[in-house]
Order: structure tokens, then C-alpha cells, then sequence
């Protein structure tokens, strides 16, 4: 076992009991124990209680990667003020101010990435689990844990619809051609289109809605438009490789994330987006409001409170002393002289 291997183990062994736990559950309301929807439906099992388990991290990532691309105008404002410049104080004084508004804001560019390095492994581990089924079934060796050799080959073996097997990729389908590899090869086709759209119209409702105007002007939001429509385009070319099993779990997973993404932007929008814009008018429709902390109120006291905050800001600027008036050294010295006195 090499030394990846070794650090996935444990999450491997853990995504094998869930895998043949659901297995064993659709089984006993009667599903076939070789059926190929049955594994798969033990596959979108997995995704689920995988997923669950990540709402968390998913949602901390999502906040973290909002804030970096609202302060994106003012890094590029820091980074405009300091361009050209290569000495030792101007780069120190870069960094502080960048620190500082790291702070302001309460992120950094490590807390956006953070929770997707935690992911990795778990999704590292779904995907060898299911990868290295075929190898498996071919040794007569099962998986790390629950998997047993007889499950393992019952997956090997399982066709989808009794079409397509569980463990066929599409270049193989198409170059060796066994039976029934045209069904076979539009069943996986069908499964790769749907994978690279879900990762397209998960990216899109970022892009296109749960951005605020400044963020869109940021270098941030040009790379994710660019982003937008390669790795789609990559997943073509990594797609045909993939087994019809792994392919359905990537789908699944894909799925999940473009759900559980509208919810968040309906719910949790960046404020000044569009999507912020459509949750404030459908509050609005139920007369209710966002008040300055971010919570729901009813229209009453969002008023009461918009009220409040304008009579502070009016007390405020009351108590601002009064800006003096610029005066010439002629005028000044004129209104010094004593009442009555003759120029």
C-alpha cells in the first residue's frame, strides 16, 4: 500500500461500511443484490450521508470565498498603490495593509481554501473506492473493509438498466466494442453530459447571480469566468476514462453540490447581488425585511430600526463641531481690529 493509500484507509473503510450498508438495505426491500441501479442507488446513499456530514465546511467555504471576492476591489486598490514599488518599506507597508484588511473582514485567502482541503480526502477515497473495483474484482480480492470479494464482483458484474456495466468506461466501450456496447456507450454519454452540466450550472448561479457589482470588477471574478467554461471542458477528456460507477457518483455529487448551492445563494446571498435584490423582494412580498445584523424582521421593525439609525447618524453629525470658513490674513485682521476703528 503506497503512502496515499496508507492516509486514506481509514476514510476508505468508513465509505465502504455506508456503501454496503445502503446496499444492504435496498436489498431487503427487494431490490436485486447484482442489480446495477441498486449499486448505484447505494452510490447516491453514499454521496448523501457523505455530503450531510459536509454542510458545514461547504457552508464556511462558501462565506470565506464570498468575502475574498467583495474585498477584491480594494486589494486591487492596495496593490494599484503600491505598484512599481520594490523597496523593503513599501513592501512591508503593503502587507500590513492587507492584513489589515483581511482582519477588517474576517477572512484570508488560507480560510477559503481550508474547508475544500479537508473534502479532499473524502473525495479522494470515494473515487479510488470506486475506481478500484474492476482491479479488485480481476484479483478476487475485495475492498478495505466491508467490501468483500463477492460484493466487489457483484458490483463488477452489475449492468445499469442490464445494459451497462457498472466497471465499463467509454473508450473502452467504444475500442473494444463487447456486448451491447452501443446501449452501453449512449447510457455513458448520457452520464458524462449530465455530470459536466451539473458542474456548469453549479458555477453559473455564482457568476451569474451572487455577486455584487464591485466584486464583478475584481481579478477574481475574471478568472472565474474563465473557470466557468474550462473545467467543463476538462471533464470531457477525463470523463471517457471514468467507469460508469465512478461516473455516477461524480453526477451524484455534482448534484448535490448545485442543490445545495441554490439554496444557499436564495438564502444566504452576497449582499448587493441579484440574488440578494430577488430575497429582499420576495421578503418584501410577505412584508418583512433584512435589518443591519442580517436577521429577518417584520416590516414594522425593520422601519422602527431605520428609524433609530437616522436619528443616531442626525446626533452624530450634531455633535461634528463645525467646519471653520477659510479666511484670507487680510480678513482676519480686520475682524481683529476694535468696533469703530477707521481703516
Amino acid at each position: 500500500m503506497d503512502f496515499l493509500g496508507i492516509i486514506l484507509w481509514p476514510i476508505r473503510w468508513v465509505i465502504e461500511m455506508i456503501l454496503v450498508g445502503w446496499h444492504a438495505v435496498l436489498t431487503f426491500f427487494g431490490m436485486p443484490v447484482d442489480g446495477g441501479l441498486t449499486w448505484v442507488l447505494s452510490i447516491a446513499g453514499v454521496v448523501v450521508i457523505v455530503r450531510t456530514a459536509l454542510i458545514p465546511l461547504f457552508v464556511k467555504q462558501i462565506k470565506s470565498q464570498r468575502k475574498m471576492m467583495e474585498i477584491a476591489p480594494e486589494m486591487k486598490k492596495i496593490q494599484e498603490k503600491y505598484r512599481g514599488k520594490r523597496d523593503q518599506l513599501s513592501r512591508e507597508a503593503m502587507s500590513r495593509e492587507t492584513m489589515a484588511l483581511y482582519k477588517k473582514h474576517g477572512t484570508t485567502p488560507v480560510s477559503s481554501c481550508l474547508p475544500l482541503l479537508v473534502q479532499m480526502p473524502v473525495f479522494f477515497s470515494l473515487y479510488y473506492t470506486l475506481y478500484d473495483i474492476k482491479a479488485h474484482a480481476a484479483a478476487n480480492k475485495g475492498g478495505v473493509g466491508l467490501l468483500s470479494p463477492e460484493l466487489t464482483q457483484q458490483f463488477n458484474d452489475a449492468k445499469l438498466f442490464d445494459i451497462a456495466p457498472l466497471s465499463e468506461t467509454l473508450v473502452d466501450a467504444i475500442q473494444y466494442r463487447p456486448d451491447g456496447w452501443v446501449g452501453t456507450t449512449i447510457i455513458l454519454v448520457i452520464m458524462v453530459a449530465l455530470m459536466i452540466a451539473t458542474q456548469f450550472f453549479t458555477q453559473l448561479q455564482i457568476v451569474s447571480k451572487n455577486l455584487s457589482p464591485e466584486a464583478k470588477t475584481g481579478q477574481a471574478y475574471q478568472m472565474q469566468r474563465i473557470m466557468l467554461y474550462i473545467i467543463p471542458f476538462a471533464m470531457i477528456f477525463s470523463g471517457v476514462f471514468f467507469p460508469l460507477g465512478v461516473v455516477s457518483y461524480w453526477f451524484f455529487n455534482n448534484l448535490w453540490t448545485m442543490c445545495q448551492q441554490f439554496l444557499v445563494i436564495r438564502e444566504l446571498p452576497t449582499p448587493g447581488s441579484d440574488a440578494a435584490k430577488e430575497r429582499e423582494a420576495r421578503l418584501a412580498r410577505k412584508g418583512k425585511a433584512i435589518n443591519s445584523q442580517g436577521k429577518v424582521v417584520t416590516m414594522a421593525e425593520y422601519e422602527a430600526e431605520q428609524q433609530e439609525l437616522l436619528r443616531k447618524a442626525e446626533e452624530a453629525r450634531a455633535k461634528q463641531p463645525k467646519r471653520q470658513q477659510p479666511m484670507s490674513a487680510k480678513r482676519a485682521k480686520k475682524q481683529e481690529r476694535p468696533d469703530g476703528a477707521s481703516s
